[in-house]
């Protein structure tokens, strides 16, 4: 435990996902002893972020428009969209550079254990974005792990109703891992591989 302020800024980072007590430590300390860091720059974004970011209203992704750069690109195509995760995700397939069609970002995945249930992602959005007939094929991009899976599931048996081919990713990327963390190769392997989801 260290004293007052530095103590405080030390737990504060802590609070950030990834970062733990070591690595908040050593942020602390390498703001407080390294003079040309710009701390006022950095409090500078982080309150522009704040102020300026709020999500897409057709697919959910981060954005500092109403309509996101992607969503608002006339040369991605019309008919495909991949559902993922978070708004992270959307950035990992985009590094592959494999996809050219739209994205929908549900806001999370189904974990019963969390209290996440259907209703909490933004589904319903989803579905009514498919309700044109405009889209051929939706692509499932969940993460392969517990959760991911279970939304994946639910949304395939979903969307049998629809007139629609439903894939989901390849193997490729690790059972219970995260989509951010897969590198290029990885997460483009899995894109070219991507399989029919059975009815």
């Amino acid at each position: 435990m260290y004293e007052g302020i530095v103590q405080e800024l030390i737990d504060e980072l802590g609070r950030l996902p990834g970062i733990g007590p070591k690595s908040a430590q050593r942020i602390a300390f390498h703001i407080v002893q390294t003079e040309s860091f710009d701390v006022s720059r950095l409090a500078e974004i982080l309150t522009d972020v704040r102020d300026k970011v709020r999500f897409c209203s057709i697919c959910g992704n981060v954005s500092e428009a109403d309509v996101c750069g992607i969503c608002s690109d006339p040369r991605r195509s019309r008919n495909v969209i991949c559902v993922v995760e978070e708004a992270k995700d959307v950035a990992a397939i985009e590094r592959t550079r494999e996809f050219r069609g739209l994205y929908h970002v549900l806001g999370g995945a189904i974990s019963p254990i969390d209290g996440v249930g259907p209703d909490d992602l933004r589904i319903r959005e989803l579905m009514q974005r498919l309700a044109d007939g405009e889209v051929v094929e939706v692509i499932i991009a969940t993460d392969p792990n517990l959760e991911g899976e279970a939304t994946a599931t639910y949304l395939s048996r979903l969307l049998t109703t629809l007139e629609i081919r439903v894939t989901r990713l390849a193997s490729g990327l690790p059972v219970g891992g995260d989509l951010e963390y897969a590198d290029e190769v990885t997460l483009g392997r899995a894109f070219e591989g991507r399989r029919l989801v059975e009815r």
